[in-house]
């Protein structure tokens, strides 16, 4: 039977997502299935591998029925996921020992601080790229273990590894670079985990995945699943995926996915750059051969405060109402949201700071919050991208020309102008904002030999529409100093 079609399947925070494409990257059907949020204390998030799982099962499972299709047109699989989230099952029973702790979660910020207090904070540096942080995967493989000691028969990974186990019937036990590099245990210079930080962290690498190209053929899918043996043949980050598909192929081009986080990177090519802004230094990808860095800002929290006001707060009850809300004010009228429900991410770095809802009155509607809610993400933006401009590029003025962005929130029309406008600068959103799982088909397909390189997909990739800035620069940047202000009073709030 022709193979004609390329399975993308995007793991992430809060749903896992399946997607069949055809060569000309048509969508041919889709699936999404969201899953519990667990939340044992404030400050803890946890998920249920079977859950994750078994949401993976059911969504690529639908879409192939949606597509009417026999999973032997499948030509290959990719797989993108949300990185930090790591969780230990034992091989022999195939069972998680414990629910997988999301990278949301902040219960080991003490222990991180702990690392900080004894000195190993430049030398993780120095061979991550990243900080000391609760966000990264080995403080909560560590809270892990304390729980469950150390047994040979202990698989841990994030959940690529979890779920290409699962789907390959437990015969491949691996990773690649993207996500190896999220660890705080995987040197991103050497490409390989790293003795000095498992030392660091007491975690034995016998436990951890096999790490293998980007675009490598990691296994097939078992023929028991879904009728046939599918290959799976990339596996990339959510944020790296994003990246491919938007076109990051080179330095200079800057993209912000707008997730349950908000994610900004750039690629800057075959050597990693040292931040002098707080920005992390991580792999973008191996593939074909030659391993690409990038530098990334990672905000905690992006969609997810939307998301609270729909599910905490109870405000609104969809996220497309907030388009609507913020478009019946002209202005914030002074009220900002600081969305730090998880701390702050870059460029900040406070896992103390905690949200902050200011500028209220009595005239204050859920309006006003959902506007600032959203502006939150646009102005938490332009704080990374002022760093990250100013890392790559020694003359200011050669910084970046243009924002693509992706990801659920850039739907939102009246956020994407209020990015334009706080940025001065072009927003360009694709026609297929799902590009994290465009990025995994992408590789897949291109590691597959469905499609030939990365510049044959770029060819047939299509711009959806482009918000031009229509303020002034005087007035956005009042707001934003502002923001600044109200940032500064939402640090180091943790009791």
């Amino acid at each position: 039977m022709t193979q004609k079609y390329i399975l993308a399947i995007d793991l992430g925070t809060t749903g896992n997502r399946a997607i069949i494409f055809d060569h000309e990257q048509n969508i041919v059907a889709k699936a999404y299935q969201e899953f519990t949020q667990i939340f044992p204390h404030a400050g803890w998030v946890e998920h249920d591998p079977e859950e994750i799982w078994q949401s993976t099962f059911a969504v690529i499972k639908k879409a192939i029925e949606i597509a009417k299709i026999d999973a032997s047109e499948i030509a290959a699989a990719g797989i993108t996921n949300q990185r930090e989230t790591v969780m230990i099952w034992d091989k022999d029973t195939g069972k998680p020992i414990d629910n997988a702790i999301v990278w949301q979660c902040r219960r080991t910020a003490e222990y991180c601080d702990s690392l900080k207090a004894q000195g190993f904070e430049q030398t993780i540096y120095d061979k991550t790229g990243l900080f000391i942080d609760a966000y990264f995967s080995a403080s909560k493989l560590r809270w892990l273990l304390d729980k469950h000691p150390y047994q040979a028969s202990f698989r841990a990974g994030t959940v690529d590894t979890w779920i290409l186990w699962k789907l390959t019937g437990g015969k491949v036990h691996a990773t690649e670079p993207s996500n190896a590099a999220r660890t705080l245990l995987y040197n991103i210079h050497t490409l390989e985990w790293d003795n000095d930080l498992l030392k660091i962290f007491d975690i034995n690498a016998e436990m951890l995945p096999d790490v293998k190209a980007s675009d490598a053929e990691f296994g097939l899918i078992d023929s028991s699943l879904f009728g046939a043996n599918i290959p799976i043949h990339g596996i990339l980050g959510d944020q790296q995926a994003s990246m491919f598909a938007q076109g990051c192929y080179q330095p200079g081009i800057y993209k912000n996915t707008y997730g349950t986080g908000c994610f900004l990177m750039t690629n800057v090519g075959d050597k990693a750059v040292a931040s002098k802004n707080h920005l992390l230094s991580t792999i973008a990808w191996q593939y074909n051969g030659k391993t690409e860095y990038a530098l990334e800002g990672s905000i905690f929290i992006g969609g997810a405060a939307i998301q609270w006001l729909r599910d905490g707060l109870g405000i609104i009850k969809d996220a497309a109402e907030t388009e609507t809300l913020m478009n019946s004010l002209p202005t914030n009228e002074g009220v900002y949201f600081v969305t730090a429900l998880a701390g702050l991410g870059a460029p900040h770095w406070d896992m103390d700071a905690r949200g902050l809802l200011i500028g209220l009155t009595r005239g204050t509607t859920r309006a006003h919050i959902a506007r600032a809610t959203l502006e939150a993400l646009a102005y938490s933006t332009r704080d990374v991208l002022e760093a990250m401009n100013e890392d790559v590029s020694s003359d200011k003025s050669a910084g970046f020309t243009a924002l693509q962005v992706d990801g659920g929130a850039c739907a939102n029309n009246a956020l994407m102008q209020f990015q334009a406008d706080l940025i001065q600068a072009p927003v360009i959103r694709p026609e297929v904002i799902e590009t994290t799982a465009l990025g995994a088909a992408y590789i897949a397909g291109i590691g597959a030999g469905f499609w030939q390189s990365r510049e044959e997909v770029m060819q047939k990739r299509k711009v959806g529409r482009t918000f031009e800035p229509q303020r002034s620069k005087e007035e956005m940047d009042h707001f934003y100093a502002k923001w600044q202000e109200a940032v500064s009073r939402s640090h180091a709030w943790r009791e």
